[in-house]
């Protein structure tokens, strides 16, 4: 039975505190588009059944979190050259023969929200990536479209981030980028932008590198955004560095799954000034 109303959401697991229904929800109020759009806790073994049953019910497409960024991309029918790359999906586009296409709107959104949101160019910078996971996956190939001049990768595990280089080299080589792996505990250089890719926060650890990274007025990004992300950016404000949580990059990214959902491009600026005045107000 098909819904009267288009039936999006976002899957993961947890999934309580997204953010996701109300963003989607007050674009399509401003853009005048029809739609419904819930979370769906996914149990960890479950992902593969929960996009069945989402199918069935008549789903348009669904936003993808942690864990299932890399389930998606695999259970995917069709793949765009992002998530080929990245071998990770955060965004799914239903059609009515039940296939499904997967795309990647994380690096369009970090990218979109550090060069717009926070002012900041990209192109002929030196970017530090901490983090090769599917958040960091899915964000290199866009920051490598930037032209920045040396993008280093970092990672608890070197293997990882040996190999995120090594997917990507291709790309970096075509943009004239330096793309390398470094020593997460020495990394023996200081960037203009350092972009949070892991959980630290959440582990108790407010930064996975050392402050010798920070350049006086880098920008410290976190991709992440609310009480998660507080111990990143209270350590790159401690250490003469601008601070900015990942929300921007939330409300960009969603953007850009609006656009491939519905075809309309919404107001994003407009939307993440409301969403941090609500969030403020303790709404």
């Amino acid at each position: 039975m098909t819904p009267l109303t288009d039936l999006y959401c976002v899957m993961g697991n947890p999934i309580a505190h997204s953010r996701s229904p109300w963003i989607h929800e007050r674009f399509a109020q401003l853009t005048g588009q029809a739609l419904h759009y819930e979370r769906r806790q996914v149990a960890l073994d479950g992902f593969a059944q929960a996009l069945h049953d989402f199918a069935a019910q008549g789903g348009r497409g669904c936003n993808i979190t942690v864990p299932f960024k890399l389930q998606a991309a695999q259970l995917a029918t069709t793949r765009s050259e992002r998530v080929q790359l990245a071998g990770a999906a955060n965004t799914l586009v239903f059609d009515d023969g039940g296939r499904i296409h997967a795309d990647n709107t994380d690096g369009l959104g970090l990218v979109a929200d550090i060069t717009q949101g926070a002012g900041v160019p990209l192109a002929g910078r030196d970017v530090l990536l901490v983090g090769a996971g599917g958040a960091a996956a899915g964000v290199l190939g866009p920051l490598l479209q930037q032209q920045p001049r040396r993008v280093a990768v970092v990672n608890r595990t070197a293997g990882r981030a040996h190999a995120l280089v090594a997917s990507h080299a291709a790309l970096a080589m075509l943009q004239k980028t330096e793309l390398l792996a470094l020593d997460i505990q020495a990394p023996e250089a200081d960037f203009d932008v350092i972009i949070n890719a892991t959980a630290s926060s959440l582990e108790g650890s407010p930064a996975p590198v050392p402050a010798s990274v920070l350049r006086p007025g880098s920008l410290a990004y976190d991709m992440m955004y609310g009480p998660a992300a507080q111990g990143f950016l209270d350590w790159a404000t401690a250490h003469g560095a601008t601070a900015r949580d990942g929300l921007g990059m939330l409300v960009e990214q969603a953007a850009e799954a609006f656009q491939l959902w519905r075809g309309v491009r919404p107001p994003s600026a407009q939307v993440l000034q409301e969403l941090r005045t609500a969030i403020a107000a303790g709404a």
